[in-house]
């Protein structure tokens, strides 16, 4: 048999396979209206799932609907995450959910000494406390109804290395590495896995604000082996795996897509 053509058909079978590889599956997505968040949705989206988009701007998730005439399936929900009986509303009104993606983030940039208790609060509602709400509403729900599903939660690098401004953020994103970890623990005995993604500085607006300063970013890039930043669809396409059927024996994983950062 020549190689290259048993290639070509491996490569033509793993593109069919993804085109449906999440038709009948309900995937929920929140921080959908930007960055990795749009970007996972509309991959998930063009694998067949339907989405149930969340995000805090209105206005991002009425741009995103209009993919569905390009064959997206979305469900829209406006919630900012921070408040607690707006988040658990929202749940209550979506319909079962098979996967999750938690993937709303915020940061508060200021070094560590001016830090405020306030804005450690705000941070880690949002990128701990609410990821927990809406996991446990989607686990108790993929239990009920016996789903074997899978949770990704985005993380980022930065629960591994310390980065100067980034407190509150540094100690949100190691806390929800470290709570993906009993969670995979606790929902795997019921068929349910959950890792998280942790990316390296990703071209989202959220990043551009954060380093948009070449003195600050260049250092980070030169850090880097595969010299350059993540694009959210890098991350996104991690993200599919981990929901995926290939990646079934993968369980409380904390997956760098950082192109080597953390190897160095």
């Amino acid at each position: 048999m020549n190689d290259a053509h048993a290639s070509d058909r491996t490569d033509a079978a793993d593109d069919a396979h993804a085109g449906r590889e999440f038709a009948g599956k309900t995937v929920l997505v929140t921080g959908a209206g930007k960055g990795i968040g749009r970007a996972t949705a509309q991959l998930m989206a063009a694998r067949g799932a339907r989405v149930v988009a969340l995000s805090r701007s209105s206005s991002d998730l009425a741009t995103l609907a209009a993919d569905e005439s390009r064959g997206g399936r979305y469900e829209t929900f406006a919630v900012d995450l921070a408040d607690v009986d707006a988040t658990r509303a929202a749940l209550a009104a979506m319909p079962p959910i098979d996967l999750l993606v938690n993937c709303a983030g915020i940061a508060y940039l200021a070094p560590f000494v001016d830090t405020s208790a306030e804005a450690l609060d705000r941070v880690m509602a949002v990128n701990l406390r609410a990821p927990m709400l809406v996991a446990q509403h989607c686990a108790r729900g993929m239990i009920e109804r016996r789903v074997r599903g899978a949770i990704v939660n985005v993380s980022s690098v930065a629960a591994h290395v310390g980065t100067p401004l980034h407190a509150a953020y540094c100690a949100s994103k190691g806390a929800l590495d470290a709570m993906t970890r009993v969670m995979a623990v606790e929902l795997g005995e019921h068929g349910i896995r959950v890792n998280t993604v942790d990316p390296v500085i990703t071209l989202t607006p959220m990043a551009e604000l954060a380093w948009s300063d070449p003195a600050k970013s260049g250092p980070m890039l030169a850090r880097i082996p595969l010299q350059r930043f993540a694009d959210p669809l890098d991350v996104a396409h991690a993200i599919a795996w981990l929901l995926g059927e290939r990646a079934a024996m993968i369980n409380g994983v904390s997956l760098p897509v950082d192109g080597g950062f953390l190897a160095r």
